[in-house]
């Protein structure tokens, strides 16, 4: 019971970052490059995935296809927070999620994006 407190703790601990993420399906090498404004929030996106209420129907569909065990989650790059009064997180973030998905091309028969 001890050790369920503690994790809780740490997790309430760990810092909130935003960042770019994969999901790379190792069965046919398709690719999902995504954003969040908090990387806690991935198991939600596998929770999402399991259940169907993905955002993106292509993806959900080979989830139940292919099974979880099939994909793979990876945090491609944490966004570097500015100590500047103008720093805006949301636009920053979009920023870097263009130059991932510019890098990796997860578009057509190559991804899911």
């Amino acid at each position: 019971m001890d050790r369920k407190k503690e994790l809780k703790q740490l997790y309430k601990e760990t810092p909130i970052e935003a960042g770019i993420y994969l999901i790379k399906n190792t069965d046919n090498d398709k690719l999902f490059v995504g954003s969040t404004r908090n990387l806690k929030t991935l198991n939600g996106v596998k929770f999402s995935l399991e259940n169907g209420g993905h955002m993106n129907k292509k993806l959900v569909a080979e989830w139940k296809q292919f099974g979880k065990d099939t994909f793979t989650f990876e945090v491609l790059e944490v966004l570097k927070k500015k100590d500047d009064p103008y720093f805006n997180e949301k636009e920053e973030l979009g920023k870097l999620e263009e130059k991932w998905l510019e890098k990796l091309q997860p578009f057509g028969e190559r991804g899911y994006n």
